[in-house]
């Protein structure tokens, strides 16, 4: 067992003798992914590096591009990427790749019967798919009686400027899915978290709209990378 040990803490040690593009790989093997730094693990997606740059260095410079955050690394587009030397399409394409599947296992780990009591929470649900958009989108999530999460999706894709709901959308598919209530969601792409006049234009008709049918409106947020904006928290859904 000692003997293990020592050839383990031998190996690991050694790692400071391989080409720095090699060790991200051999560190995860013998430490375990936990074990990498953000530049590391984007090394390892990255593959190799060029004649000058090793693929840690090649990393650094990505996450350069984001402020070092991975928040906004999130935003990074296929051109900015590629327009680092040694970067190619391929390579671009497969930090893109990794990125949106991170995004996507954030999204699938919120447990579809969550009770909503809060605007914290159905923030929580939706940040991971609304805060590092470039454009903006309309989410909605609804709700039973005892605020439990039905089902959550996107009802409008739009631009950097805004999106366009239908109201009558949102009721269709509450009705359909015996919602009692609906938390409506969009994000600013520019990173604004005070609404719109527009934004308070639309809530108040979707609220108005909703009490028609016995559907209530809880709540419409504001998401950003910043954080969010409650109209329920700030008196402007009562």
């Amino acid at each position: 067992m000692m003997h293990l040990f020592f050839m383990s803490y031998q190996a690991s040690n050694n790692i400071k003798s391989w080409a720095e593009e090699e060790r991200p790989r051999e560190k995860l093997i013998l430490n375990g992914h936990r074990s990498l730094t953000d530049s590391e693990l984007i090394a390892i997606l990255i593959g190799s590096g060029t004649k000058n740059s090793s693929a840690v260095a090649l990393a650094r410079q990505v996450l350069s591009l984001a402020d070092n955050n991975l928040s906004q690394l999130g935003r990074i587009t296929l051109t900015n990427l590629t327009k680092i030397k040694g970067i190619g399409q391929a390579k671009a394409i497969s930090i893109l790749a990794a990125l949106e599947l991170g995004r996507r296992r954030q999204q699938t780990e919120s447990p579809q019967q969550r009770q909503i009591t809060s605007s914290r929470i159905a923030y929580e649900i939706l940040a991971p798919v609304l805060s590092d958009l470039n454009h903006e989108e309309f989410w909605a999530i609804l709700v039973n009686r005892g605020n439990k999460v039905i089902k959550y999706k996107c009802l409008s894709v739009g631009g950097m400027a805004g999106t366009i709901v239908d109201s009558r959308q949102i009721f269709r598919w509450a009705l359909q899915e015996h919602a009692s209530a609906v938390v409506l969601a969009h994000n600013h792409p520019s990173g604004t978290l005070q609404p719109s006049k527009e934004d308070i234009r639309i809530t108040n008709e979707i609220v108005q709209g909703g009490s028609f049918i016995d559907i209530k409106i809880l709540d419409h947020l504001i998401i950003t990378n910043e954080g969010f904006y409650s109209f329920a928290d700030n008196g402007l859904i009562a």
